[in-house]
C-alpha cells in the first residue's frame, strides 16, 4: 500500500509533474480508473524489489479479506495479475465459467459469477506491478473496446507516475483501502430521517443494514427478536461471529456471493431448538440490506446445526487453504512440489526461503530447497541421522510442528544451530504426515524476527498436511519414473555398433502421458557381410507391452545370429508372440543389409513404410509388401522386396508416433517427413536425426512413442 512523497524534489521539476506530500497515488489512480469503467472493485499489486513476487499495495470496493490468499503472490503463479505482469497484456476473464476454466484455484475460493480485467502497470523498459477490477455478473462477457481503452491508457499513467517518483526518489508511503461510503450514524437528521426509522421499527420482519465487511451497523427490533439477542449486542458486530447458530462458513459465503457479484442471495439457518430462519441479502457498492423472516417451508427440514460451543471459524483460512490445496494438486514430481511451495506457499506466508527434508534408511535428505544465497549451508544437512538433534529431524520423528521467533530461540534448544547459521531470522518446521506416517519436514524460514499467532501456526500446520500428500504422490511418482526409465534403458541398445560401410543414428522418446514407458523399439545385429535392422511397435504404454517389446527384441537377435531369412524372420517373432498369450499385436519392420552389393532386403508386418533418400536428394515412400501385425495369425507370411541401397542413400525407419497427430492426415505427415528428409538429409546422421524429431508436430505432443532409425550406406566399405 503506497503513496508518493516528495522529500526534496529538484527545484527544475515542472510543477505538473511533482506529487504532493502524501498525497495517495495509487488509490486515486484505482478509484478512478473504476469509476471510468463502472467496476466495483479493485486492487493494486506492486512488484516487490528483492523478489519476483506482486504484493497488493491498496485494494478497493471490497473488504481485502476477499482476496487474501492472494496478496502475495509469485511472479509465475497462474492467476490473472501475474500473467499480466508476465506477458505484459490485459488479461480478461468473462464470467464465472471462464474463470473455473482457465483458473481454477480462484474458483475454488470465489465461486461466484464476476468478471475480471487485469493489467500491468509498465513502460517499455520497467514492470512496476499490475491491477485488477472487477465487475457483478451481469456484466458482458466481452471487454468493450472504451473499457479496454480506459484501463490501458489509465494503467500507462500510473506507470509513469511510479517511474517519475523512482528518478526523484520519492519515497512510498502506505495507503489505506478503499471501501464504500460509510453507514450514516444516528437518525438524529431530518424529520425524514426519524420517520423512516419509525418505518422500519414498525415492520414485521427483521431488517438489518451491513457494511462491506459484514458489520451490523443498524438492526430493527424484529430482526434482534428473530435472532435472539438485543440490538445492543448485535451492532458492529458479524452475525457469524456474534450468533453461535450461524458460525458457518456456508452463510459467510452467502455475503461474500452477494458483494463478489452484487446479485441477491439468501440463506436458511435453523435457531435452536427448532426454527427455521430465512435471511435475504441486498447487496450494494456500499454494503448489504437483510430482511430476516421465518422460513415456513423447511420445517421438516433435519439440518445438524453447529452448536454453541464450536470453536469460530475463518473463511480467510480456508480460502487459503483451498486456493494452496488447488495448486498443490498440480505438482507430479518431488521438484514439482518444491517450485509449487516455493511459488505458492511462501510467498503466501510470507517466508523468503524453505527446504523440504525427506528420510531414507534412518537418515534426512534434502529433497529441494529454494532462497539460500548459498547451498552448501542447506545441503550439509542431507545425510544426518534421524537421530541428530536438530529440528528438521525431530519434526519428522516426533510429527510435531515446531516455531521459532528468532534465532536466539532456536539455538537455546538447538545449541548445534551456533556453529550452521542459515542467515534467516526465524523458522516454521512443519512435519509432513501422510497416510498416518511422516514423509518429511517443510522448513519454511523467514529474513526477520517473526512472531507465530495460534491462527497462523494453524494455518501453516494445515498447510503441512496438504504438502504432505503432494509429496507422498510426488515420491511415489519419482520412483515408478525411475523404473519406467530404468526398464525401459534396459531393454533398448544402449548404443549402436560400428558397421563397415552403414552409419546409423537413432532416437527414442516415451510418450508424454502415462508411465512414459512403452512398447517402441529398435535394433542393429551385425551379420556376416552386412547387419539386420529391426524396428517395431508393441501395443500400449506400460509395463506389459515393454516386457513383451524386450522379448521380442531378444527373439529377433537370436533368429538373425542363427542364420533365419528376413521372412523367417519375421514368421519365428510372429508364432513366438502367438505362442506368449499376451493378447497384445505389435507391428514390425525388418531389413537385412548387404552394403558390399548396395542392397536392402525388407519384410513388413503392418508397420508404417520407410523412407529411403537417393544420393541425388529425391525421397520416395517404400510401399512394400507385406503381412499382418505380429501376434494376429500364426499361419501369415511375410513377403520381402529388394532395393537399392546405393552410397549416400539414407534409409529411414520409424514408428507411428513420429507422424501420427490427431487432426492431421496421415498422408499429409508422411509427405512432411519426406520433405524434411529431403531438406536435411546432407547432414550428419545424428544432426538429421534430431532435425526430423524437432520439426515433428506429432513428436511435440507426444501422444505416442517415438522411435527413429537412420542409416546411411558410406561409398567406402
Amino acid at each position: 500500500m503506497v503513496g508518493v512523497s516528495d522529500g526534496q524534489t529538484s527545484a527544475q521539476a515542472p510543477a505538473a509533474a511533482r506529487t504532493r506530500v502524501g498525497r495517495p497515488l495509487l488509490s486515486l489512480a484505482l478509484a478512478s480508473m473504476m469509476d471510468d469503467v463502472q467496476a466495483h472493485s479493485g486492487a493494486v499489486y506492486l512488484l516487490s524489489p528483492a523478489e519476483p513476487v506482486l504484493e497488493m499495495a491498496v485494494m478497493a470496493g471490497l473488504p481485502r479479506a476477499f482476496a487474501a490468499p492472494w496478496e502475495r503472490v509469485g511472479l509465475s503463479a497462474p492467476i490473472p495479475v501475474a500473467e499480466a505482469v508476465r506477458d505484459r497484456r490485459l488479461v480478461w476473464v468473462g464470467g464465472e465459467e471462464e474463470m473455473a476454466a482457465r483458473y481454477p484455484r480462484i474458483a475454488v475460493v470465489l465461486p461466484y459469477p464476476f468478471a475480471l480485467a487485469a493489467v500491468p502497470v509498465a513502460t517499455g523498459s520497467t514492470a512496476y506491478g499490475a491491477v485488477f477490477v472487477t465487475w457483478p455478473g451481469a456484466h458482458p462477457p466481452e471487454l468493450s473496446d472504451r473499457e479496454r481503452e480506459h484501463l490501458t491508457a489509465a494503467c500507462d499513467r500510473l506507470a509513469k507516475r511510479l517511474e517519475r517518483a523512482m528518478e526523484e526518489s520519492r519515497p512510498l508511503l502506505p495507503e489505506p483501502d478503499l471501501l464504500g461510503v460509510p453507514p450514516m450514524g444516528g437518525a438524529a437528521g431530518t424529520l425524514g430521517t426519524v420517520e423512516a426509522a419509525r418505518l422500519v421499527a414498525r415492520l414485521p420482519y427483521g431488517l438489518c443494514s451491513l457494511d462491506l465487511h459484514g458489520r451490523i451497523a443498524f438492526a430493527n427490533a424484529a430482526a434482534a427478536e428473530l435472532i435472539g439477542l438485543p440490538v445492543s449486542r448485535l451492532l458492529g458486530t458479524q452475525l457469524w461471529a456474534s450468533v453461535p447458530w450461524l458460525n458457518d462458513p456456508v452463510y459467510e459465503d452467502r455475503y461474500r456471493a452477494a458483494l463478489m457479484s452484487q446479485q441477491t442471495t439468501s440463506f436458511v439457518a435453523l435457531r435452536p431448538p427448532g426454527d427455521w430462519l430465512s435471511f435475504r441479502m441486498y447487496p450494494s457498492t456500499t454494503g448489504l440490506s437483510v430482511r430476516v423472516t421465518r422460513a415456513r417451508a423447511v420445517a421438516e427440514m433435519r439440518r445438524a446445526g453447529p452448536q454453541p460451543g464450536d470453536a469460530p471459524s475463518r473463511l480467510v483460512t480456508i480460502s487459503q487453504v483451498l486456493t494452496l490445496a488447488g495448486a498443490l494438486t498440480e505438482a507430479v514430481g518431488v521438484q514439482d512440489v518444491v517450485q509449487l511451495v516455493a511459488d505458492e506457499i511462501a510467498p503466501a506466508v510470507g517466508s523468503q526461503a524453505l527446504v523440504v527434508l525427506g528420510s531414507r534408511a534412518g537418515r534426512l535428505h534434502v529433497l529441494g530447497h529454494r532462497g539460500y544465497p548459498d547451498a552448501q549451508v542447506v545441503e550439509r544437512f542431507d545425510g544426518l541421522p534421524l537421530a541428530e538433534p536438530t529440528p528438521g529431524a525431530h519434526a519428522l520423528n516426533t510429527g510435531v510442528p515446531a516455531f521459532f521467533d528468532s534465532r536466539e530461540q532456536l539455538e537455546r534448544l538447538y545449541p548445534s544451530r551456533h556453529a550452521t547459521p542459515d542467515g534467516f531470522a526465524a523458522w516454521a518446521y512443519l512435519p509432513l504426515i501422510a497416510s498416518g506416517r511422516p514423509v518429511g519436514t517443510c522448513v519454511l524460514a523467514y529474513a526477520e524476527p517473526h512472531p507465530f499467532p495460534a491462527d497462523e501456526r494453524a494455518v501453516l500446520t494445515s498447510l503441512g498436511g496438504l504438502i504432505a500428500q503432494a509429496l507422498e504422490r510426488a515420491l511415489l511418482y519419482d520412483a515408478k519414473h525411475q523404473l519406467a526409465h530404468g526398464l525401459q534403458a534396459a531393454l533398448l541398445p544402449h548404443s549402436l555398433p560400428p558397421l563397415a560401410g552403414i552409419d546409423s543414428a537413432s532416437r527414442y522418446l516415451p510418450a508424454t502421458h502415462g508411465m512414459e514407458i512403452g512398447g517402441d523399439f529398435y535394433d542393429l545385429v551385425p551379420t556376416r557381410g552386412g547387419a539386420a535392422a529391426v524396428i517395431g511397435d508393441v501395443q500400449g504404454h506400460n509395463v506389459t507391452a515393454a516386457g513383451l517389446m524386450g522379448q521380442i527384441r531378444t527373439a529377433v537377435r537370436a533368429y538373425t545370429t542363427v542364420g533365419q531369412a528376413p521372412e523367417e524372420v519375421m514368421g519365428s517373432t510372429n508364432r513366438l508372440l502367438i505362442d506368449l498369450g499376451a493378447d497384445l499385436f505389435a507391428s514390425c519392420l525388418y531389413l537385412r543389409l548387404d552394403p558390399a552389393r548396395g542392397r536392402a532386403v525388407m519384410a513388413r508386418a503392418g508397420h508404417p513404410p520407410p523412407l529411403l533418400r537417393r544420393p541425388d536428394g529425391r525421397v520416395r515412400v517404400l510401399d512394400l509388401a507385406g503381412g499382418p501385425l505380429l501376434g494376429i495369425d500364426g499361419s501369415a507370411v511375410y513377403p520381402t522386396t529388394e532395393v537399392d541401397l546405393a552410397p549416400g542413400s539414407v534409409l529411414a525407419l520409424y514408428t507411428d508416433g513420429l507422424i501420427e497427430s490427431p487432426g492431421v492426415d496421415i498422408e499429409d505427415a508422411l509427405a512432411g517427413l519426406g520433405e524434411r528428409l529431403t531438406e536435411a538429409g546432407e547432414l550428419p546422421l545424428d544432426e538429421l536425426a534430431d532435425h526430423l524429431v524437432r520439426h515433428s508436430t506429432a513428436a511435440r505432443e507426444r501422444l505416442d512413442d517415438v522411435a527413429l532409425l537412420l542409416l546411411r550406406a558410406r561409398a567406402e566399405v
